[in-house]
């Protein structure tokens, strides 16, 4: 039998996925239908969402932007480090992903984008994220950064009500958004999606270049 905390998280987390469905609908659809002469498996949003642009901090404590990312292919994924169930199977899902890409993988970078900037350190996010992989980075900001940030990719988190001691969850989308060398987004990919086709998808991108 499925732990009533764990049955509230699945259920937080089906209507954000909802939402995000409801949200990207219409965008999605007119992506699919475009005629791209690259086979891409995951959802193409090429020219339907804003370039890699941010500025935070990452978990050695330096301040970055987006620019600091161009010449790798980029996933970005929200989340935080008291996450107890998608994030961690999703960090742990992308390692595999990196050791299936091989040397390719090098070119690629994982950026772990918290949701929970009062908790989550650059201290913090650094043990967190290389518990997953040497090639992700964990990167935080103000809360009025981390909104804004959500908000240009139209991602979307809550956080839940403390508990009492100091302890509270944040529901939050699970996409994975996919950006090419140049800073261009090109892919998303969601929980349902096959491990297969993201390893596909990203062999292709950092094999070709940024294809047209």
């Amino acid at each position: 039998m499925i732990p009533f905390h764990l049955r509230m998280t699945l259920r937080r987390a089906g209507r954000l996925t909802l939402l995000f469905a409801l949200v990207f609908g219409a965008l999605l659809l007119g992506a699919c239908n475009r005629g791209d002469s690259i086979e891409w498996r995951l959802t193409n949003v090429s020219g339907h969402m804003p370039d890699l642009d941010f500025h935070l901090v990452d978990d050695q404590g330096k301040a970055v932007t987006g620019q600091d990312y161009r010449g790798k292919v980029v996933l970005l994924y929200f989340g935080y480090t008291h996450c107890p169930d998608v994030c961690p199977l999703t960090l742990a899902q992308l390692h595999v992903v990196m050791q299936r890409l091989g040397p390719l993988a090098d070119g690629a970078r994982i950026l772990f984008v918290s949701v929970d900037p009062a908790r989550d350190t650059p201290d913090i996010m650094h043990a967190y994220v290389n518990a997953f992989d040497p090639r992700a980075v964990g990167l935080s900001g103000t809360p009025r950064e981390i909104e804004a940030l959500s908000k240009r990719y139209r991602s979307a988190f809550t956080r839940e009500p403390d508990k009492g001691d100091g302890q509270y969850e944040v529901s939050h989308s699970s996409a994975i958004y996919v950006f090419d060398r140049d800073g261009k987004a090109r892919l998303l990919a969601t929980p349902a999606n096959p491990q297969d086709d993201l390893v596909h998808d990203l062999h292709l991108m950092l094999s070709l270049g940024n294809p047209t």
